[in-house]
């Protein structure tokens, strides 16, 4: 493949190994979802071990975001990659060939989660090579790679059907190893990049209030995005009776439309502002998720699905819009911090929607809390806009002035 690597040029090939890397991971990342209804009927799990097993790779892969962004700022992106696909191996090879209880299932979760990692490796090699102005596009490319949710809920119940659910994390193996060898062989370290970032900068990320308000605003729209996405096969097969497929596709199709308007929502957010166009979307996901709460039929449902998918894919985009150029040198770190916790909100998820359901029998008071968690979102976003005068409505300038 032909490209550029100069710095101001960019490289198109880093980015495609970039979003090749997170597809796959997130694929990974999410497979004990695309499978939890096979694992419940063979396991015979509750609604809350349910909600459990699906949500703890969630949780691990948001505390590995942390560890893995400071490594790639220390030694580089793509030799953390490749390193991390190469542990992957070992959780397939062992859901593949070990017999499993729900204690296992648990242990393997917290393996899968690794892979969803790979953010806060890949959004800062793709990154580094490119300038503020075209941070949003760039990033939204490489994290469209959450289209894995759509490639994890179409084939995994289908292949699980035919030969079983272990045997799907063996065939699992064959694309990992396709996609480290073209990762190896394609993805560059910008010579650019920064490099021995001193740990004074890294705690003094941390102490600004802008990364935590990015948390905030990430861990209710990557949080919905990624917690819906491994969630909803259950939740359609004990709200509506869907059989595992059709559950598998209808969740595929809903992740789709979110995945492949994530670059829409940093297009959008480079043009006309991250803070205008995530101010939107936030309202749009509350108004959703408090529809969805009544619980309507099914086809008033999908549509609703679709709603909140889309917005929570493009909100995505609009958070990583502002977050590189906030934090342009600390990149891995805070890219890091704000996916965990991102992974954090898609952890509760699932988490609150099994517990409540097992309690009162009923989704709806769980959704009736997303919704309020979005709305108290967007009053601190609007908040902040006037308050906090470094975050422009219009554009990433002024807060990357304020960064400098």
């Amino acid at each position: 493949m032909q490209t550029s690597t100069i710095p101001g040029k960019g490289s198109t090939a880093t980015v495609f190994a970039s979003f090749l890397h997170f597809d796959l991971c997130f694929t990974l990342w999410v497979l004990l979802g695309s499978l939890s209804i096979f694992i419940t009927r063979e396991l015979g799990l509750n609604s809350a071990q349910q909600g459990l097993m699906v949500a703890v790779p969630t949780l691990s892969g948001s505390i590995m975001r942390i560890v893995m962004g400071i490594l790639s700022d220390r030694f580089g992106g793509k030799r953390v990659g490749v390193i991390m696909l190469l542990f992957l191996f070992l959780p397939l090879v062992l859901g593949w060939l070990v017999p499993i209880n729900f204690s296992t299932v648990l242990v393997l979760g917290l393996m899968l989660g690794v892979a969803g990692s790979s953010f806060a490796v890949v959004l800062p090699l793709a990154s580094h090579w490119y300038p503020p102005s075209r941070q949003g596009l760039v990033m939204g490319i490489t994290a469209a790679g959450n289209i894995g949710t759509v490639i994890a809920n179409v084939s995994a119940p289908s292949l699980a059907q035919v030969y079983g659910w272990h045997a799907v994390m063996g065939i699992s193996i064959l694309p990992l190893a396709i996609v480290l060898l073209v990762f190896s062989l394609m993805a560059k370290d910008s010579p650019t990049r920064p490099r021995n970032i001193p740990l004074s900068r890294y705690i003094a990320a941390l102490r600004s209030g802008d990364i935590w308000w990015f948390c905030l605003f990430y861990s209710v729209t990557f949080g919905g995005f990624v917690g819906l996405s491994t969630f909803l096969p259950l939740f359609l097969k004990n709200q509506y009776a869907m059989n595992p497929v059709e559950a598998g596709l209808w969740t595929a199709l809903a992740a789709f439309l979110g995945s492949t308007v994530r670059p829409l929502g940093g297009f959008l957010s480079d043009r006309m502002g991250g803070v205008r166009i995530l101010t939107i979307l936030l309202v749009g996901i509350g108004v959703a998720y408090f529809a969805i709460s009544l619980l309507p039929a099914l086809g008033v449902m999908m549509w609703l699905l679709f709603l909140i998918m889309i917005c929570l894919g493009m909100g995505n985009g609009a958070v990583f819009q502002l977050v590189p150029v906030r934090f342009r040198r600390e990149i891995g770190i805070a890219s890091g911090l704000v996916g965990a916790f991102g992974g954090v909100g898609g952890f509760f998820l699932p988490t609150l929607l099994g517990s409540v359901k097992q309690i009162s029998g009923s989704y709806s008071l769980g959704l009736v809390i997303l919704a309020t968690v979005a709305m108290i979102a967007l009053i601190a976003l609007r908040l902040l806009v006037v308050v906090q005068q470094g975050w422009s409505v219009t554009s990433g300038v002024t807060v990357e002035n304020k960064a400098a």
